[in-house]
């Protein structure tokens, strides 16, 4: 079965939308738009507000890291093509940069991704430990990363946001095909990688969850 098409919401029908590669493109500005509100207004109220814990183990200065890491890392993939193993290619933000700084780096990472995604042909597969993936299977995990650790960063400075349905809702059908239906596709994609809770679902464990990349 081939994935939903980006702009096609959980559970819906697919109609014409934008590319994957606007997907990437898309979610990198939407995310990176409210992580630099954040900044702006952050060091003045709290400085120390960026290096407390965002999630089990790592503060929100770390996240940014692990966003660039993975934004360049699923760039590699689809470049080199290994078939059981990683890429050598390992990126990071340099730690001494302010976070207006580190936000530009990600900006590049999420571009280099897109452009790799809009230029991969259609039969590329690529090892990936949860599952060899295609072009459409990069971007969706890109898109997810983004969504996912903006999230957790700007929970834990205090500011409310929510991802978009319209960008969670491709990536939530194409990484996680057996997710409930029902609900809003932010919703959804936050209880399937544990950072929220669904009517008459148990909750999934932070540490317990993983999509499925595979080529459907």
């Amino acid at each position: 079965m081939a994935p939903a098409p980006p702009g096609a919401q959980h559970g819906a029908p697919a109609t014409e939308a934008p590319t994957w590669s606007d997907a990437v493109t898309g979610t990198t500005a939407t995310c990176l738009d409210v992580l630099a509100r954040a900044a702006a207004t952050t060091p003045t109220a709290d400085p120390a507000a960026w290096h407390r814990l965002a999630d089990e183990q790592r503060s929100s200065r770390q996240l940014l890291d692990h966003l660039a890491l993975g934004l360049v890392g699923y760039t590699g993939l689809l470049i080199a093509r290994p078939t059981d193993r990683y890429i050598t290619l390992f990126a990071s933000l340099d730690p001494r940069a302010p976070i207006d700084a580190c936000l530009d780096g990600l900006r590049i990472a999420g571009t280099l991704l897109a452009a790799t995604v809009r230029d991969a042909p259609p039969e590329v597969r690529a090892w990936h430990p949860w599952g060899h993936a295609d072009r459409t299977g990069f971007a969706a995990m890109g898109v997810v990363e983004l969504l996912m650790h903006t999230h957790d960063i700007t929970r834990a400075l205090g500011i409310a946001w929510t991802p978009p349905d319209d960008l969670a809702g491709p990536a939530l059908t194409r990484l996680f095909p057996d997710a409930p239906p029902g609900a809003a596709p932010a919703a959804t994609l936050l209880w399937c990688t544990g950072r929220g809770e669904l009517p008459g679902r148990p909750r999934v464990s932070a540490g317990a969850w993983s999509w499925d990349g595979r080529v459907r």
